[in-house]
């Protein structure tokens, strides 16, 4: 997927068992943002960085999604032990990680392994022609990367 794309719906659960479709945010741009796995060192501090800067997202009427191929229920102990304020979806069959070809080899500890890629999708609203991808961030930090999204949102807001 490359910038000005049109972005195809999916639904998936969130953390107490609702379907969450990516159509029912279509009037504000989206922060989708992929991690390996709930509750380990990289993706809390990640997930704690979009929580603490959550307000801000909220002030420019952008909704945030995280997604991994976690369970609901590990979703739901995840978000509660952080107090996390923003959907956490469940794609355990990875049903959309594998859509956006996200599983790719990784090094861990010297040894290599298949993993979930940590990537960020910003989708922009409908404006008549489907939700289209506004930029990826392929190669993410897990620490400071809210506020790089921000900046970009915020950048790309004044165009």
């Amino acid at each position: 997927m490359n910038p000005g794309d049109k972005v195809e719906n999916f639904t998936l659960q969130n953390q107490d068992g609702k379907e969450v479709s990516l159509t029912d945010f279509k009037t504000k741009p989206v922060v989708l943002f992929f991690y390996p796995r709930a509750d380990t060192p990289g993706c809390t501090i990640e997930s704690c960085g979009f929580r603490d800067a959550f307000e801000k997202f909220q002030k420019q009427g952008i909704v945030v999604l995280g997604i991994s191929r976690d369970t609901v229920k590990d979703q739901k102990k995840f978000k509660d032990k952080y107090d996390l304020p923003y959907d956490l979806l469940a794609d355990s069959d990875m049903e959309l990680i594998n859509r956006y070809d996200l599983v790719k080899p990784k090094n861990m500890y010297g040894k290599l392994v298949k993993g979930v890629k940590r990537t960020t999708y910003l989708i922009g609203p409908d404006t008549g022609k489907g939700q289209r991808l506004l930029h990826v961030f392929e190669e993410v930090k897990p620490e400071g990367h809210a506020e790089e999204v921000l900046a970009l949102l915020k950048a790309h807001a004044k165009k």
